[in-house]
């Protein structure tokens, strides 16, 4: 299972990168692995405000749909439009692609989130 150790993790399947004072949010291997062969990303509004734990995003499947949660408070500023032609790019490589930047309310929630063992931990149990 790769989990990289550069970023943060949420329990339900995403991971979070800072740049600046934005994160980056994409889904990682083990959930695009279950998922399968993705056919859509997409339903991201720009500009709309999140809790933690809000749908932000859904990513369809040949299988399956899911929704994709903002992992701290914030604003959704912008959505990675390769994706809407190119969902598959998540599969071949969901560590660099990103779904959605968002500019937290705290840059500091970030901190409570989880580390790649962390999410391994909880990514073993599902």
């Amino acid at each position: 299972m790769n989990i990289p150790n550069d970023r943060k993790y949420v329990a339900t399947h995403e991971w979070i990168v800072i740049e600046d004072d934005l994160i980056l949010v994409g889904i990682t291997d083990p959930a695009q692995d279950q998922l399968g062969d993705l056919v859509f990303v997409g339903d991201v509004r720009v500009g709309v405000r999140l809790q933690a734990g809000e749908t932000a995003a859904v990513v369809e499947s040949v299988k399956a749909a899911s929704d994709i949660y903002a992992p701290v408070d914030g604003e959704i500023v912008a959505f990675n439009t390769e994706l809407d032609a190119q969902p598959e790019l998540i599969n071949s490589d969901p560590y660099n692609q990103w779904i959605f930047k968002l500019k937290p309310n705290n840059l500091a929630d970030v901190d409570g989130l989880l580390d790649a063992d962390g999410y391994g931990a909880v990514a073993h149990e599902h």
